[in-house]
């Protein structure tokens, strides 16, 4: 058996829809963490990006378990003294549920230099409505 290894030029990317309308949070950014890395592809490698697009929609619309939606918190500092802030989830998905998905899929992405590039693929929107209908074969 021999291995094909692509070089830059030859990586193919596609566009994937995601209706995130009833999915569980964790294991839909877990699905998206995959194919933004290209996991799913038989020419995978971990020091080459070759993942595609994906297009995730109805962002207000996701279901978690438990008790999260009351204790899971989000925080971030302002760089102030005394500046730490802290959401919880339900209060981030009243505010901005994009940002819940993309928090989501960036801490399932490898930590490396590839990271950034790849979250610059996901395309998070809140209703249905989105301008990639053209890109994106059904």
């Amino acid at each position: 058996m021999k291995t094909t290894v692509l070089k830059g030029n030859q990586v193919e990317r596609y566009w994937h829809l995601i209706d995130l309308s009833g999915q569980t949070l964790g294991r839909v950014c877990t699905q998206i963490a995959t194919i933004l890395m290209g996991k799913d592809k038989p020419t995978f490698s971990y020091h080459r990006d070759d993942g595609d697009y994906v297009v995730a929609i109805n962002a207000e619309n996701i279901k978690v378990t438990g008790k999260k939606l009351k204790e899971k918190i989000y925080y971030h500092h302002t760089h102030w003294s005394g500046g730490l802030k802290e959401l919880t989830l339900a209060e981030m998905l009243k505010k901005d549920p994009r940002k819940v998905i993309s928090h989501g899929v960036y801490g399932m992405l490898p930590k490396n230099k590839l990271r950034d590039i790849r979250m610059t693929r996901l395309k998070v929107f809140v209703g249905i409505d989105h301008p990639y209908t053209d890109k994106i074969k059904k």
